[in-house]
């Protein structure tokens, strides 16, 4: 019985060291580089979503860290640009930033709204 056991394990891992892990792994996702122009479209409706948050009460500002600046902003225009949705842009940002879902949800709304 021993002899058996040992022998499918053997052959088990000997399938596993023949396979491509690659293929079997989920693609990741690519995003389109934003171009100059559409930065300069997305910067005026980034800007309005930042200063609206200061009209709601509910918000809690972010502190965004100095290493997270252009993340956060890639994945806004991520958003805007529509490369990801909704909740592909809530998810993202609140597994960086745990705790903070209003926010996200209120910037996403933002976006919608100026879209």
């Amino acid at each position: 019985m021993k002899k058996h056991l040992l022998i499918a394990l053997i052959a088990a891992f000997s399938f596993t060291a023949c396979t491509d892990s690659m293929s079997t792994a989920t693609p990741a996702a690519t995003y389109q580089a934003p171009t100059e122009a559409k930065m300069a479209k997305f910067k005026p409706v980034m800007t309005e979503v930042a200063l609206s948050t200061r009209n709601d009460p509910k918000y809690n500002k972010m502190t965004i860290k100095p290493e997270d600046k252009e993340w956060f902003q890639l994945l806004m225009y991520r958003y805007w640009d529509r490369q990801m949705t909704r909740g592909q842009f809530i998810s993202e940002g609140v597994s960086r930033y745990p705790g903070h879902e209003y926010e996200f949800s209120f910037i996403a709304n933002g976006f919608q709204r100026r879209s």
